[in-house]
């Protein structure tokens, strides 16, 4: 659903290109509508929504789709953009969608065989956390070949390009019942100084400055360092803010929260205030993690970068 012909037709061609048979598309606004209305249209195995802006009437008839999807069981896919990302994050607390932001065909394309995967009884919550990490790199690789097969195409083969990112993720968060245990019977350190963790950003944000960025990418490393500050800071941090501390693109960052949140290092907490905005913390295990491994590092800590 999109109020944009252009993009509804897009999304038609990716839908085609990802072997997707189309059983109903229209104007965003439709949905508001129906949700007005007494009868409420059946939903297909998956719902593909543009949402760019953060009007009252959209984020309604989005908030109405999220519920309804979580209800079918169907998959979702949401299009937004930087300014419209805390808005459209709120609203979907329901359907576990998957949020793209400025997406390019490529991306598109591959948040449609993500949604497949996942529609198609793949049990991914049941996998391992390596396996799920191994999963997600993957799915950032194709989604980066196929966005730089698209620049290729559109530029010819003497197009400039970054850095490849192949390898192979670290040993996934650990959650053994026995040493969870073992870790709960010791005494809790306090959190580190935020001042020392914003220094630590400073110097990994520095690289940048004289190399390629994508070279030194870890999102999930970046986003746990930021939220570490944050929490000794006593100060909440909206997925937006998360999105540029973890030095990647919105729509990859967004599959790291998605993937660090069902691993048990990541929470979304609602604005009690304000229910149209919801923040990211850390999970009182993560925190715990977070200080003992500063603790043991101790003064060497001023140096890591």
């Amino acid at each position: 659903m999109s109020d944009s012909d252009q993009l509804r037709t897009d999304w038609c061609e990716d839908a085609d290109m990802a072997g997707l048979a189309l059983a109903h598309f229209g104007p965003l606004s439709e949905e508001q509508t129906a949700a007005d209305g007494d009868l409420e249209p059946t939903l297909g195995d998956m719902v593909v929504v543009d949402c760019p802006g953060d009007e009252p009437a959209a984020l309604a008839a989005l908030a109405s789709l999220d519920m309804r999807a979580a209800r079918a069981g169907s998959e979702m896919v949401v299009a937004t953009t930087p300014g419209a990302l805390d808005a459209v994050f709120a609203c979907l607390d329901q359907s576990r969608a998957e949020i793209l932001v400025d997406p390019s065909r490529g991306e598109r394309v591959v948040a449609l065989g993500w949604m497949m995967a996942r529609s198609s009884g793949a049990r991914l919550r049941d996998i391992s956390d390596d396996d799920r990490l191994s999963l997600l790199r993957l799915t950032e690789q194709v989604a980066e070949i196929a966005e730089r097969l698209e620049r290729l195409g559109q530029q010819g083969l003497g197009a400039g390009g970054g850095a490849f990112r192949f390898e192979s993720p670290g040993q996934a968060f650990r959650s053994d019942a026995d040493a969870e245990r073992t870790l709960l019977n010791r005494p809790r350190p306090p959190l580190p100084d935020p001042r020392l963790v914003r220094r630590i950003i400073q110097q990994r944000q520095l690289r940048a400055k004289y190399f390629d960025g994508e070279l030194f990418a870890d999102p999930a490393w970046d986003m746990l360092l930021d939220l570490t500050a944050a929490r000794a800071e006593h100060t909440r941090v909206s997925v937006t803010s998360l999105c540029i501390a973890s030095a990647v693109p919105p729509t990859t960052a967004l599959r790291w929260i998605s993937q660090m949140v069902d691993a048990g290092l990541l929470e979304r907490q609602q604005d009690e205030v304000d229910r149209r905005r919801a923040f990211i913390a850390l999970t009182d295990k993560a925190a715990d993690a977070m200080a003992r491994y500063f603790a043991e590092l101790g003064r060497d800590a001023a140096g890591l970068v």
